[in-house]
């Protein structure tokens, strides 16, 4: 991990296509603007993790009963 202290106004340089420039300082919170290529995908952290929990939820199956079921639905 790197830690780096900015100031408002400075960026920080992520390979030679993503730029994060410190917009604003206030109090405990900072905003950050993200300049990146739109197939890079960003998320909030909290975000991230609910999705990635929720795919994984997603992929797993309780009982073989649900596998039988959902092929019966498909052989319909």
């Amino acid at each position: 991990m790197l830690a780096l202290t900015r100031k408002p106004g400075e960026r920080i340089m992520i390979g030679e296509n993503i730029v994060i420039t410190i917009v604003e300082v206030k109090g405990d919170s900072i905003k950050l603007a993200i300049d990146a290529p739109k197939e890079i995908k960003i998320y909030r952290g909290e975000l991230y993790d609910a999705i990635a929990a929720e795919n994984q939820q997603a992929a797993q199956f309780t009982t073989l009963s649900d596998i039988d079921a959902l092929k019966k639905i498909y052989k319909k």
